[in-house]
């Protein structure tokens, strides 16, 4: 069953692609979307990875959450379901 990841406190200079490429040493990623301002096209400063997996995901947030990528320490924990 597929595990949606939340991320916050990225860089502004994250890209889908780099995010991704900071969850694939821990297994399979399947998507990964970072939110922007729908005015300005600019990142918001959070995103969501999808992985495959929720062992792996459960270990990518454990080595992930709290480290410094860019000069910003990530916060990363699983994905609460969207609110109405």
């Amino acid at each position: 069953m597929p595990a949606q990841i939340y991320v916050g406190n990225l860089t502004y200079s994250m890209t889908e692609d780099s995010l991704r490429e900071l969850f694939e040493p821990f297994g399979e990623v399947t998507s990964t979307k970072i939110i922007k301002d729908r005015l300005t096209d600019r990142s918001r400063g959070f995103g969501f990875v999808e992985m495959e997996n929720k062992d792996e995901a459960e270990t990518a947030i454990q080595k992930i959450d709290g480290t410094e990528v860019e000069g910003r320490n990530m916060k990363v924990n699983l994905a609460r379901p969207r609110r109405e």
